[in-house]
């Protein structure tokens, strides 16, 4: 059995992606993690320092596998398309959850700003990727709105489609 700080952001991890954040209890996560209430509290100090957590290991995997899985292509065309076939390997991977950063964006308050940070800089991140893969500003920002429109319109209708509509659009701007 892992340590309970591992088991906690796991539990959490699953539920917060599956649920919601705001669906998902602090005691839901201590029972279903297997831990007494002191020694998530000795973990994090609030569900949203939980939640901050979670993000931040979220991005960590989430950029890991684009990386990996756009890097197979060698020529840039080849790499932006992968990495629209990588929404679609992860669609199919996580029964079109959609994006853990946005769907958590709807659900917090303008005073969760701590959470607020964590998903724009993930979303900036994303932006500098295209940027630097592409190299035309204008261009690279065009390409970002398909790609999160992607994942969102994807999300809503549980398809494939839009994905593969906007790799049709990219082949035909660059």
């Amino acid at each position: 059995m892992s340590a309970p700080r591992e088991r906690i952001l796991e539990k959490a991890s699953v539920l917060f992606h599956q649920q919601g954040y705001n669906s998902t209890g602090i005691n839901q996560i201590i029972s279903e993690a297997n831990v007494a209430k002191a020694s998530f509290y000795q973990h994090f100090k609030s569900k949203d320092d939980l939640c901050i957590e979670f993000l931040n290991r979220r991005h960590e995997y989430w950029f890991s596998k684009l990386v990996d899985f756009t890097s197979k292509s060698k020529k840039q065309k080849e790499k932006i398309v992968s990495a629209f076939d990588f929404i679609i390997q992860m669609n199919e991977r996580e029964n079109f959850r959609g994006c853990s950063f946005l769907n958590i964006l709807s659900e917090i308050s303008k005073e969760q700003e701590s959470i607020l940070r964590v998903i724009q800089s993930h979303k900036n991140d994303l932006r500098v990727f295209f940027n630097q893969l592409i190299k035309d500003e204008l261009l690279a920002t065009h390409i970002y709105i398909l790609f999160e429109g992607s994942i969102i319109e994807s999300q809503l209708f549980q398809s494939n489609e839009i994905v593969n509509k906007s790799i049709a659009i990219v082949k035909s701007i660059i």
